[in-house]
């Protein structure tokens, strides 16, 4: 998994605990955080390219391939955007855990 520019505010450790306590093995652990990786890059790029004015788009997805981890996007969305960017990270981010959480419990509960 590689750095990316928001990783500063994904705390997942409720996800985490759930998902010791439905994983068997390494590679299901492994297999789960990949799919859940996936799924909070694509919620939170959608939230920003939601945020961020369509003007702004192209000049931020060609930074963003160009250095993914670089912490100047930060600085590129706030400048660009109405709202305080971290905090929509931060909220998406906290939906997705929401729905991962309800999503593995319930699978837990009728498996």
């Amino acid at each position: 998994m590689s750095h990316i520019f928001y990783d500063h505010l994904i705390i997942l450790e409720e996800v985490e605990a759930e998902i010791k306590n439905v994983t068997e093995s390494s590679e299901e652990k492994e297999e789960l955080w990949k799919l859940i990786d996936e799924i909070i890059h694509h919620r939170v790029i959608g939230s920003i390219l939601d945020a961020l004015p369509l003007e702004h788009h192209e000049e931020f997805l060609v930074k963003f391939h160009e250095a993914p981890h670089s912490e100047y996007l930060l600085s590129f969305l706030d400048e660009r955007t109405e709202e305080n960017i971290e905090e929509i990270i931060r909220k998406e981010i906290k939906n997705v855990e929401k729905e991962l959480l309800l999503e593995i419990k319930g699978k837990k509960d009728n498996g």
